[in-house]
């Protein structure tokens, strides 16, 4: 979850020169003289990097404002975040935060944020109940990737990355998964308007997706038009999420046999690094494939992240994963891992968002934000609430002050230990 990098060091001069590029959609673009790349930036801990969405509602049929954008935008910046990530064209979010940012840029010179742009991709009939998982959504996915091409061009400035789908390739995405070829067919368009002077040329093309689709996983993913794809993105983004997989998983869940005697605050501490090891084993499996096939790319971790809350599998009647003291231990491992070893760390969320269990206000999607819906902060990032970076910020009209009103005696009395090793359920 995003925060703890270092103050970025270089503030790159972003003189353009736009002799042939005017920022209209669907014009040709000329390369600036100066600016930062995504090879400047991922990898790099001066770039901290977050998934964001900006819905505050229970429905994304309530589009966030350019205002609301501008306000989070200040939040994140406060955090010193750097990039962000999104996961749609079609919606007014993307286009919006990038008119946020912008105007933020126009407003102070010094302002810095970049966008890793998503383009949704579905299978023909996504969401219904009988999809098709051999066809894609021809109609919808080129509008999308469309609609990412304008933007790119338009912003130049601000879109250094653009992701084909989201988990749009594993199979337990059972809504709306398609087959690794219809990747490659956008992926590779993509490219070739870049090699065609009608994309930025150090505009880096990935898509974002589970380990276990990247031939991290089962062998079932190793197919040759797997191989295609990694040939043909710039880098690879890996999802890895440890605490899905901590109500079966007693491999690297719960407390282990020895570990009676210890506290428990120590006893958390080891169930939270077998699952950041756990997390780190996927990342590895990845590289092994890919060394396997002789193909050297960057491999950055698109999404991974911690629920702080859970009325199901993940919370106190389950595995006993979520609490926000626990979300706090992931995420600084995740961040230390990840800035040691110079890799992009998209941490899954900035902020809550309730519409995604919008029939379960207490279902785990609801709550992997760093922040909850009005704008507390939670216990990961107290300490930047105690260093006062966000003095005179607010989140529709609220202040950003601590969750718990800072009280950590009260905040541990919710924070369940992990069930004995024994008591875990072996397999799915």
């Amino acid at each position: 979850m995003i925060i703890r990098g270092q103050i970025a060091g270089v503030l790159m001069a972003l003189a353009f020169s736009f002799s042939c590029h005017t920022g209209q959609p669907g014009q040709t673009y000329q390369q600036p003289k100066q600016t930062v790349t995504a090879k400047d930036i991922l990898g790099n801990p001066e770039y901290p990097a977050i998934s964001y969405g900006g819905y505050r509602g229970n429905s994304r049929d309530i589009q966030p404002t350019v205002e609301q954008l501008k306000e989070d935008m200040k939040i994140l910046a406060a955090m010193n975040i750097k990039v962000l990530r999104t996961y749609n064209t079609k919606l007014a979010e993307a286009s919006n935060l990038l008119k946020a940012i912008r105007a933020l840029k126009q407003e102070d010179s010094g302002f810095e944020m970049y966008v890793m742009l998503g383009a949704w991709m579905d299978c023909r009939k996504a969401w219904t109940n009988h999809p098709d998982h051999n066809h894609e959504d021809e109609e919808a996915n080129a509008a999308e990737i469309q609609r990412a091409v304008d933007m790119a061009n338009q912003y130049p400035d601000i879109v250094k990355i653009i992701a084909v789908g989201n988990e749009a390739m594993v199979k337990w995405a059972a809504s709306y998964f398609v087959q690794p070829w219809v990747i490659l067919k956008y992926v590779n368009q993509l490219q070739a308007l870049k090699q065609a002077g009608k994309l930025p040329q150090n505009l880096w093309i990935t898509s974002s997706d589970n380990f276990a689709s990247w031939g991290g996983g089962g062998a079932e993913y190793h197919v040759e038009d797997l191989t295609k794809l990694l040939l043909a993105v710039d880098y690879v983004s890996l999802h890895t999420y440890p605490m899905h997989d901590t109500h079966y998983n007693p491999d690297f869940w719960g407390n282990f046999e020895g570990e009676e005697s210890r506290s428990d605050s120590a006893k958390i501490n080891a169930a939270m690094t077998r699952a950041r090891d756990y997390a780190v084993s996927q990342y590895k499996n990845v590289a092994k494939y890919m060394k396997a096939l002789g193909i050297e790319k960057p491999i950055h971790i698109g999404e991974t992240g911690w629920a702080s809350a859970c009325n199901d599998h993940y919370g106190s009647k389950g595995s006993k994963a979520t609490d926000e003291y626990k979300e706090a231990l992931y995420y600084n491992m995740m961040r230390e891992w990840t800035n040691r070893e110079r890799i992009a760390c998209f941490f899954f969320e900035a902020f809550d968002e309730i519409w995604k269990d919008a029939a379960n206000p207490g279902g785990s999607e609801n709550h992997f934000g760093l922040f909850t819906i009005d704008g507390q902060a939670k216990y990961a990032i107290w300490d930047l609430v105690d260093k006062g970076v966000f003095k005179g910020l607010t989140r529709g009209g609220h202040p950003v002050v601590k969750t718990y009103g800072g009280d950590k005696k009260a905040l541990l009395q919710e924070v369940p230990l992990p069930p004995m090793k024994q008591k875990m359920p072996a397999g799915h």
